[in-house]
């Protein structure tokens, strides 16, 4: 049994806190639910009615600062968002497009369709739609959301059912870690 139910947020302290804070409401699309412009703090939610916050925002800050200091965040591997529809991933890759954004890679990984970007301050974040299949992981093939019809996309990814076959769990003992 897990303790555990779902990840509840991610924090990430920024060298820029507005121009981060500026990235993830006005491309991104996510509400702000609190902040303290005096702390350099806020708190953003793509779902505020049901999540008050996915992501947390901190402005880093030096030893000297009254309340310590706090560095950027280093060495997260990546911040996944889920979208609602194929739509929604085809729109934030116009949008990051249009912003500049570095896109690092547009891929199926069968059970989603992702896009993986570089945000303002260079974290890893991926955008992904759940696409249901069941394909197992460690799995992944490039795709075009500017060529590629959503039906073709949504087969390709469906393809992969029958040859990389279902999930399959652990590999290793769990529980043990010597």
């Amino acid at each position: 049994m897990s303790l555990i139910k779902n990840l509840g947020h991610v924090g990430i302290i920024c060298d820029d806190f507005m121009k981060m804070r500026d990235f993830y409401t006005r491309v991104m699309g996510m509400t702000v639910t609190d902040e303290d412009p005096d702390r350099g703090s806020c708190f953003l939610s793509a779902d505020p009615e049901n999540e008050h916050h996915e992501l947390a925002l901190g402005q880093a800050r030096g030893a000297d600062h009254p309340d310590g200091a706090r560095p950027a965040t280093q060495n997260v591997g990546q911040i996944s968002y889920i979208v609602p529809e194929l739509a929604s991933l085809r729109e934030l890759n116009r949008r990051f497009k249009a912003e500049g954004i570095e896109i690092l890679r547009t891929v199926t990984h069968g059970i989603s369709c992702s896009i993986y970007f570089h945000d303002p301050e260079n974290n890893v974040g991926e955008v992904y739609y759940k696409t249901g299949f069941i394909v197992k992981q460690g799995f992944s093939r490039a795709i075009d959301l500017e060529t590629q019809t959503d039906q073709e996309i949504i087969d390709f990814s469906k393809s992969f059912e029958a040859i990389e076959g279902p999930f399959q769990g652990a590999k290793l003992p769990v529980g043990a870690s010597d």
